[in-house]
């Protein structure tokens, strides 16, 4: 692993973040703040000005709050642009962190695409929080600069960066995105590739059991977080993070998890229902808990 003094990301000058939702802009407005030239690309430009004008937002209230200066949101904002045209989005950059949705075929797709129009040397992200990037990295035609790097949300909070390699993953690719996580502010982790990687495979498995203790009446969601967050040090119970991340996304993974590792990860049939009946979480305005402020029984 480099050492501080020595960054590989140092060089680094132009980025293009492919994805403008809640994960996509935040990897677009942690970059933009460490100097780095960001594109950030999305199918429409709606949705493209909606990304920059949270990124604009955050900054803002980091400035309220004496976090970030007038200057370092300025420069932030300047070193931020939008497209809707992807080939636009990629010229030139070093490297591309993809932030679209969590399905494989549109990421394969994408990375297929990629694969073909960029060089050798550009290394290829993606955001994925817990599909194979083995798999992934395949549809590119050269494996060995595909990596993952799981941010997490929200992203210009968050310290943690994962960095999943695969087998076929070169020790400079892995370098760059470690590299890069330090650069952005944030504390790394390396991981191999495994299905759920370290932090989506703890997560889902603390999730899905505070899940079934609601649905066995163990106690309330509010209590079973206080126990968590009073007991263990959570930062925050794994039931208002379930509402947080949406229950819909966290239902997806147990999902994908419960056929590469098996029946442990089952989901509980009460989230089955929740998210059946719309009710995902802070997204929805209801979850485990009402975000207007009281928590389930």
């Amino acid at each position: 692993m480099s050492s501080p003094e020595h960054n590989p990301a140092s060089s680094i000058q132009r980025a293009a973040v492919l994805g403008a939702g809640t994960m996509g802009h935040g990897i677009a407005h942690v970059l933009s703040a460490s100097g780095i030239e960001t594109r950030l690309f999305d199918i429409s430009e709606d949705a493209v000005e909606t990304g920059r004008a949270k990124v604009a937002a955050n900054l803002e209230k980091g400035v309220a709050r004496g976090k970030v200066t007038e200057e370092e949101r300025d420069a932030a904002l300047a070193h931020l642009t939008g497209t809707s045209d992807m080939d636009a989005a990629i010229d030139g950059v070093d490297i591309v962190i993809e932030a679209v949705p969590e399905r494989m075929d549109l990421k394969t797709q994408i990375f297929g695409a990629l694969g073909s129009k960029l060089g050798s040397d550009v290394v290829l992200a993606t955001n994925t929080s817990s599909l194979s990037i083995r798999e992934i990295a395949e549809a590119a035609e050269a494996s060995e600069r595909v990596v993952g790097m799981h941010f997490f949300n929200p992203v210009h909070i968050m310290k943690l960066v994962e960095v999943v390699r695969t087998a076929h993953t070169s020790d400079a690719a892995a370098e760059l995105a470690l590299g890069l996580a330090r650069r952005m502010g944030k504390d790394p982790i390396d991981v191999r590739d495994a299905p759920g990687f370290a932090s989506s495979r703890l997560g889902i498995a603390i999730g899905m059991e505070a899940i079934r203790m609601v649905e066995e009446k163990v106690a309330s969601a509010e209590d079973i977080d206080k126990a968590m967050t009073l007991g263990y040090g959570f930062p925050m119970g794994p039931l208002k993070l379930t509402d947080l991340v949406g229950l819909d996304v966290r239902l997806a993974i147990a999902e994908y998890l419960k056929v590469e590792l098996g029946e442990r990860f089952d989901p509980p049939q009460l989230l089955r229902d929740m998210v059946e009946r719309g009710d995902l979480g802070k997204k929805s305005g209801q979850g485990f808990y009402s975000w207007e402020g009281d928590a389930r029984g």
